[in-house]
Order: structure tokens, then sequence, then C-alpha cells
């Protein structure tokens, strides 16, 4: 084995340059080789002095070379200081340069670009703010377009213009959407619920008129009538004139309550106009409700009956009536989309919701079913008008029949008008046998007295 400087050594220098060396299993062998492994205690002393002599040879060679190349290495390291002088010294010119050139960028860009971003933070609030001022103010002049078309509603002079109910509505539905949009960023009113005025342009002027708005609506279906109507000995016939404008003002309002109609609920795609069918339905209930009482009193005291069947067939006309004026009129576009429907008209939907073919038949047999129970009572108890009625039932089943026919007929100034033209033509006797049949039906409680 040599040294490093090829002078001969007897120290392994490979085994510990080796980068598999473990101290721990160098040590491990020197003890064993001085020892035997059964010897007790082991006798370190000997391995602890080899070591120890190693390390003086190592010692001698390291101060032997340092001695010996002493001048070498102070040159090499002279050399090595003033490479790493000059190198310091060129690096801290251009560190000071760079250090220039960022001042330079940093007063050219950044500063100028801090200050455009303040410019660039206020101009996109001031177009914020701009776009909620154009929201405020459109909604505010919407707001007062509402209450001068509410305001014609009842003119100076006390005749409603019933065309303002529906001008009315269009100027709700576009303040609806613009409130509605408040929570939605990027719509055009998003925001615009935080601002006071809005706020209280809603709770003080939208919020009544839209109650005010459907309270007229309602009022004006529940006040319909068209038909002639028999009053103690006077028979009241409307105009051309008044049937016209009762049809257009009933159009108005149905119109108005198809589109206030609330919108379908998320997730459900099929819309329906719930207020006019409510409305409706109330108004059909009603006239049944009422039909049914007076007859009912009526087959007590058989001589108010052809009077109250006049005015049984006058509230069914006003049905038949009703009917002809849903028809007649077109569904509205409902804005912003509230369901896809195939409604042309409206009276489909109703139809669709009370499961009829028609008015008519709905208002007889729902009289009838009101009916049956009711004189099935009265028969039972006996008594005069029981028995009076049962001697006069032929006579009754045929006004009955007279009244069914006749109040499934269209108004004549309907009719005059050419409104419901195809269920005019297309009206016959025999086309409401069921009808009569249903009617008829409802009075077997009372027993037969030959037919």
């Amino acid at each position: 084995m040599t040294t490093p400087d090829d002078e001969p050594s007897y120290i392994d220098y490979e085994a510990f340059l080796d980068p598999s060396f473990s101290p721990a299993a160098f040590a491990n062998t020197l003890v064993l080789a001085t020892n035997n492994p059964s010897d007790s205690p082991l006798d370190l002393s000997t391995p602890l002095s080899r070591v120890l002599f190693d390390i003086q040879e190592v010692d001698s060679h390291i101060d032997v070379l340092t001695t010996r190349s002493a001048l070498p290495l102070l040159t090499h390291t002279k050399r090595q200081n003033d490479a790493s002088a000059r190198i310091v010294a060129e690096i801290d010119t251009q560190i000071t340069a760079l250090n220039a050139s960022y001042a330079q960028l940093e007063k050219d860009v950044l500063q100028k670009h801090a200050e455009a971003d303040q410019v660039r933070n206020v101009a996109a609030r001031l177009w914020e703010t701009l776009r909620l001022a154009r929201a405020v103010t459109r909604c505010l002049q919407l707001g007062r377009q509402l209450q001068v078309q509410h305001s014609e509603l009842a003119p100076a002079r006390g005749k409603e213009d019933h065309r303002a109910l529906v001008r009315c509505t269009h100027t709700l539905l576009a303040l609806r959407e613009l409130l509605a949009s408040a929570a939605t960023p990027g719509a055009e009113g998003f925001g615009i619920d935080r601002v006071d005025a809005v706020r209280s342009l809603r709770d003080v002027i939208i919020t009544p008129i839209v109650r005010s708005v459907r309270e007229t609506a309602e009022r004006t279906i529940r006040e319909f009538s068209i038909a002639s109507s028999a009053t103690g000995s006077t028979t009241t016939t409307q105009t051309f004139a008044q049937s016209e404008e009762a049809r257009a003002r009933t159009a108005s309002a149905l119109t108005t309550l198809y589109l206030l109609s609330p919108a379908a609920v998320k997730g459900d795609h099929r819309w329906t106009p719930t207020l006019m069918l409510e409305a409706l339905k109330g108004y059909l209930q009603s006239a049944v409700k009422s039909s049914s009482a007076s007859l009912l009193r009526a087959l007590a005291s058989l001589p108010t009956l052809d009077r109250t069947l006049a005015e049984v067939s006058a509230r069914c006309q006003n049905v038949v009536a009703l009917e002809a004026v849903l028809e007649g009129t077109k569904a509205p576009e409902v804005p912003g989309g509230k369901g896809t429907t195939t409604t042309t008209n409206l009276l489909q939907p109703l139809l669709a919701h009370l499961e009829t073919g028609s008015l008519a038949s709905y208002f007889w047999r729902d009289m009838a079913g009101s009916l049956a129970s009711r004189v099935q009572e009265m028969a039972a108890k006996g008594g005069t008008a029981a028995r009076t009625l049962r001697a006069n039932r032929p006579t009754v089943e045929k006004a009955i029949r007279e009244c069914v026919i006749k109040g499934s007929r269209l108004p004549s100034s309907v009719a005059a008008a050419g409104r419901g033209k195809g269920k005019a033509e297309g009206e016959k006797e025999g086309q409401w046998e069921r009808e009569v049949a249903v009617m008829l039906g409802s009075l077997g409680g009372i027993g037969s007295a030959g037919r």
C-alpha cells in the first residue's frame, strides 16, 4: 500500500476511502483480530493502540505533505483569492447596474402600474355606480309610469278604463323582472335592492298597486254578466254596445290575471295561470251555488219556479258567454318565459283544469250534484211541498229541460256579434240531452208521478 504521495505506508487508504466503509464494522474487525471471542473481559487496549497509531501515522503524513508543499499551496490559495476578488469586483459592478436598472424599472413601470391600477379601480367603481344608477332610474321611471297607468283605472269622470289594467300589468311585469335580477351578478338590476329609494318604491307603490290591480280584475270577473236577467216582472237586456264593453273589460281582466300569475316553481317546467283559474273557478262555483240554492227554494214553492229557472238559465248563459270570451281571447306572451305552453286561447287551460269539455256542461253537472242530496232530504221530510212537487213533477221536468237548453245557448247579444259562431251553429237541443238527464236525475228523490 502507498501513501497519497506514492511513499510506502501500511495504512490501507483504499479501505478508508471506500464509500461503503463502516466505522463499527472496522472496529469489530480490530477487536476480533486481537481477542478470542470467548475471552471475558475483552482486551481493548491493543485495538485502541492500533487505531491511535494509525491516526498518528496519518497525522505525520499530513504534516510532511503540508511542509513539503507549503509554497505551492500558498501560491494556489493566493491565486484563488485573487480570482475571487476579481469576481466579486465584477459582480459588484453588475449588481450596482442591476439595482440601478431595477430602480428605473420600478419608477417607470411599477409605480405607474400602481397608479394605473388605482385608476382602473376608480373607473370600475364609477361604471358600477353608473350601471346601478341607470337601473334605479329605470325602476323609478317604471314606478312613475305605473302610478299614471293606475290612476287611469278610475279617472275623474268615474268611468274605468279597463285597458289600463293590461298596461299596468305589463309595467308590473317589467318591474318584477328588474327586481328579481337583484341577486344575479351581471344582470341589469344586480344590487338594486340595496337602494333605499327602490325599497320604498316596492313597499309604498308597487305592492299596493299589484293588490289593487288584482282585486280590480277579480271583481270584474265576479261581476261578469251579459245575458238577460229577470227581476220581478221586468227583464233587463244589455245593448250590443254594453255587451261588447263587458266582453272587452272581462278580456282585459282575464289577461291581467293570466300575466300576474306566479312563475313556475324552480325545477317545474309546467306553468299554469293560477290567478286566472282561481278567479274563474270562483265565478263558476258562485253561479252554481246561487243557482242551486234558488232552485231548491223554488222547488219548495212552485209558483216561483218559472222566475227562478229564468234566473238560472241567465246565469248559465253568462257562463256560456264567458266561455266565448275565453275562447276569443288569445293567450298573451308571458314575459321572461315563465313556461312553455301550446295554449292558443284562455279557454284551454280552464277546461283542462276543470277536466270538462265545456263550461255549460260543468255548470249543469256540478249543479245537479249539489241538488241531488238536498232534494232527497226534502222528499224524506215529506209535507205539502214534497207532495206538490211530486204531483207536478212532469211540469217541473219540462221546465227544467227548457231551462237547460235555453241556458246552454249563447246570449243573443253575443250571438248577434258573431262571437262563438261555431258554438251557435252547432247548438241543437239534442246536444244537451246528457245535461238534461243529469239535472232530471237530481230530482229522483221526489218519486215518480208518471212522465
